[in-house]
C-alpha cells in the first residue's frame, strides 16, 4: 500500500518540472538567438503528451497538420516531431550514421554499427532464402486453418468471437514456428508459459512507451514501485521464457547433428551459428524478431478485419477476388477451410492485387508501429532549415503521415483502397518516405515481404470462406498508447459461412 502511495505521488513531478521549464523557456530561446540557429516551434511539452495519452496519436496528427516537424519540451532533452517526408528521408538515408536507435537491448531494431550490419546480414540472407519462403507458407496455411476452424464452429453455433485475441495467438504460434522452429500451442491454449510470456511481452510494450512522457520513470525505477515495478517483473518473465527457449534450441541443434537442414530452418539457428555468442546477445535478437513480428503482423490483420467489418463493399470485393484467383466457385466441391486453403496457391497470391491494397490502405490508417523515434548524435541541420541537437529525440510517425491531408490529399482520412492501384487495377507502391510504416533507407524492414506474405495467405483462407461482422456495428475501436498500435481491448464479431463453403 506505501508503495502504491509513493508511486501515485510521483506523478505531480512532471507538472513542477514543466513549470520550472516555462520559466526557463525564455532563457532558452535566447540562448538559441545568439548562437544564429533556429528551431523547431514549440507545440507542446511532455505534460501534454501525459495528458493526452489515452489519444496520443490523435493529438500528436493534430500538431502535424498544424506544424509538420515541432517540439515538445522534455526537462532532460529536446524531442522533435515531423511528418515532412524531406525530413523523414534526411534521417532514414541521407544522414542516416546520425540518428540511432536507444531502446531494445542488442537487437536488430536497437543497435547500431557493426553489431547492427552482422545481424542484418544474417537477417537478409535468411529472408531472402527460398526455403525460407516456402517454410513460411506452410506455417501460415497450417495456422490459418487452425484459426478457420475455430471459426467455422463459431460460425456454426452463431457464437461471437474475439477475433483480436484469436489473430494474436495465431500469429505468435506462426512467427515462433517459422523463426524459432518452435510451435507455442497457444492456439490450443495448452501452453501457459505461452500465454503469460505474451501477457507480459503487451505489458512491457506498454511500459516502455510510458517512459516518452512520463518524466519520472526513472525515480520509479530507483524506488521500484508502480509502472516501472510491473515492467521488472515483466522482463524476469520474458527473459525467464527466452532463455529457455534458447536453451531448447541449443539441444535440439545439438541432438540433430546430422540433420543440417534443421539447423538453418529458422532465424534463431542461423545467428547460433554465426559466432559463438553469449544468451543475452541471442535473446535480445530473440525479442526484436518477435516485436517486428507477432505483434505487428496480428496488429495490422485486426485492424484490417475491423476496417473490413465498417466497410462491407469493401469486404465484398476483396472476397470476390480471391475467389476469382483461386478459381473457386459454388459448383466445386469445397467442405471445409482447409479444402479451401489448397486452393491458394502461389499463383492465386500473386493476383491478389485489390487484397494487397486494401492491407496496404489499412497500414497507412493504422500503422503497427504508429511512431519511430531516433537519437541525435551530432549537432544538425534538417532539409527544413531548422537545428537539431546532440541528444534530441528525433521521431517521425508513421501514423500521422498517414493522415496528413499534404501528403495524401482531401480524402486523406478515409479507407480508399483503391488509391494504391492505377488504372488497370494493378497495385503500385508510395515513395517510402511518405508511406513509412516499414522504414525506408538502409534500415528498410527486412520482412516486408514476409509480413504481406502472412497477412495475404490468413485473409485469403479466412474471407474466402467466411463473412465478417461486428457483434456491436456501432462500435468504434480505439488503440492502446503503446509501442505497437493494438486495438483496445476485444474485437467481437459473428462470422457467417461465405457463399460456396458448406459446413462441415
Amino acid at each position: 500500500m506505501t508503495m502504491d502511495i509513493i508511486g501515485n505521488a510521483v506523478f505531480i513531478l512532471p507538472v513542477i518540472t514543466t513549470l520550472f521549464l516555462l520559466i526557463i523557456l525564455l532563457y532558452i530561446y535566447n540562448e538559441h538567438q545568439l548562437h544564429g540557429k533556429k528551431y523547431h516551434p514549440v507545440g507542446g511539452t511532455v505534460l501534454s503528451m501525459l495528458i493526452n495519452y489515452k489519444r496520443l496519436h490523435h493529438y500528436m496528427s493534430d500538431l502535424s497538420a498544424k506544424y509538420k516537424t515541432y517540439r515538445l519540451l522534455s526537462p532532460f532533452r529536446n524531442e522533435v516531431y515531423t511528418s515532412d517526408p524531406a525530413n523523414v528521408e534526411y534521417i532514414l538515408k541521407t544522414n542516416f550514421e546520425n540518428y540511432g536507435k536507444e531502446l531494445l537491448g542488442d537487437g536488430i531494431f536497437a543497435v547500431d554499427g557493426d553489431k547492427w550490419r552482422e545481424q542484418r546480414k544474417v537477417s537478409s540472407s535468411q529472408f531472402s532464402m527460398k526455403v525460407l519462403r516456402d517454410f513460411s507458407t506452410i506455417i501460415f496455411k497450417k495456422y490459418a486453418i487452425k484459426l478457420g476452424n475455430i471459426l467455422s464452429e463459431a460460425a456454426s453455433s452463431k457464437q461471437k468471437m474475439d477475433i483480436n485475441e484469436l489473430i494474436m495467438k495465431a500469429t505468435m504460434d506462426s512467427v515462433f514456428k517459422v523463426g524459432f522452429g518452435i510451435d507455442l500451442e497457444n492456439m490450443s491454449g495448452t501452453s501457459e508459459e505461452g500465454i503469460a510470456f505474451s501477457s507480459a511481452f503487451d505489458n512491457a510494450n506498454e511500459s516502455i512507451m510510458r517512459r516518452h512522457v512520463d518524466s519520472t520513470w526513472k525515480i520509479k525505477k530507483f524506488l521500484n514501485v508502480g509502472s516501472e515495478s510491473e515492467l521488472k517483473r515483466s522482463i524476469k518473465l520474458i527473459d525467464d521464457f527466452v532463455y529457455k527457449l534458447i536453451q531448447m534450441k541449443s539441444k535440439q541443434m545439438h541432438d540433430s547433428t546430422d540433420d543440417i537442414s534443421l539447423k538453418k530452418e529458422d532465424i534463431l539457428s542461423r545467428f547460433m551459428q554465426t559466432n559463438d555468442r553469449d544468451t543475452k546477445y541471442l535473446r535480445d535478437i530473440v525479442l526484436n524478431f518477435l516485436l517486428a513480428g507477432k505483434d505487428t503482423i496480428a496488429i495490422t490483420m485486426t485492424w484490417f478485419i475491423y476496417m473490413l467489418c465498417k466497410h462491407p463493399d469493401v469486404q465484398d470485393k476483396v472476397a470476390k477476388e480471391i475467389k476469382e484467383a483461386t478459381y473457386v466457385n459454388e459448383q466445386d466441391d469445397i467442405t471445409n477451410v482447409a479444402d479451401f486453403a489448397s486452393c491458394v496457391t502461389e499463383d492465386a497470391l500473386q493476383k491478389l492485387n485489390y487484397l494487397h491494397a486494401t492491407l496496404t490502405e489499412t497500414m497507412r490508417l493504422y500503422p503497427a508501429v504508429p511512431m519511430d523515434p531516433k537519437i541525435c548524435y551530432s549537432d544538425d541541420v534538417l532539409p527544413d532549415g531548422y537545428n537539431v541537437k546532440k541528444g534530441d529525440m528525433v521521431t517521425y510517425m508513421p501514423y500521422a503521415m498517414g493522415r496528413m491531408k499534404y501528403l495524401w490529399g482531401e480524402d486523406a482520412n478515409e479507407f480508399k483502397p483503391e488509391r494504391w492501384l492505377d488504372h488497370s487495377g494493378v497495385f503500385h507502391p508510395e515513395n517510402p518516405f511518405k508511406f513509412t510504416v516499414f522504414q525506408a533507407g538502409p534500415r528498410i524492414c527486412l520482412g516486408r515481404d514476409f509480413a504481406y506474405r502472412f497477412l495475404k495467405i490468413f485473409s485469403s483462407i479466412l474471407l474466402g470462406c467466411f463473412v465478417f461482422k461486428l457483434s456491436d456495428e456501432n462500435k468504434v475501436a480505439s488503440y492502446k498508447t503503446t509501442i505497437n498500435l493494438s486495438i483496445d481491448g476485444p474485437l467481437h464479431v459473428f462470422v457467417s459461412f461465405r457463399s460456396g463453403l458448406a459446413k462441415s
